[in-house]
């Protein structure tokens, strides 16, 4: 895996997904996203192979014990997210430069993983109190997981400075500006 990477990570509900589309959207000549494999169950309208690779718990057990991730994390009891390696061979045999929305533990080790060769955001919402509006404003999860992701945010914010750029999606457009200029320069590096 000689190519590039873009490494995106936040807690949920910070903006991250879609900063990313509208990333991708700008530079689809260069950029593919890298499809993250889950034992999650789909929410909404989540479709296999577009949104995630969805497997069964004993299904991603399986690529654990095949080494056929290049990261995987349990996040949640029982709930394991990982980048398979056969979708960042394949996109990068198309000459791309692989894009990840990824969570924060999954970030650092991509990071560690593809060294110079990533560059790497932490995206943030303005607040906790942003954030967890958000969060309901989805209307996928109820008290319970959005309790659980606020918990969650702020052992992610543990992470922030391992990551080579901090943004706070206060203002999409502000946000997205930033993100164009720092992943331009590093691809024309």
């Amino acid at each position: 895996m000689k190519g590039k990477a873009l490494i995106f990570s936040a807690p949920s509900g910070s903006g991250k997904t879609t900063l990313v589309r509208a990333l991708l959207e700008k530079m689809p000549e260069q950029l593919a996203f890298s499809i993250s494999a889950t034992s999650r169950l789909p929410r909404g309208k989540e479709k296999d192979g577009v949104d995630y690779y969805f497997l069964s718990g004993e299904e991603f057990q399986k690529k654990i014990a095949e080494d056929a991730l290049l990261e995987w994390e349990e996040v949640y009891a029982g709930t394991y997210y990982g980048t398979l390696k056969s979708e960042v061979d394949r996109l990068h045999a198309l000459g791309k430069t692989v894009l990840f929305d990824i969570d924060v533990v999954g970030g650092v080790n991509l990071k560690e993983y593809f060294g110079d060769r990533a560059c790497s955001f932490f995206i943030q919402a303005p607040s906790k109190a942003v954030l967890a509006a958000r969060l309901r404003g989805r209307g996928t999860e109820n008290d319970e997981q959005i309790a659980r992701r606020l918990a969650r945010a702020d052992y992610e914010m543990g992470f922030k400075e391992k990551f080579d750029f901090v943004i706070v999606n206060d203002d999409l457009t502000i946000a997205l500006n930033e993100i164009d200029n720092q992943v331009r320069a590093f691809l024309s590096s």
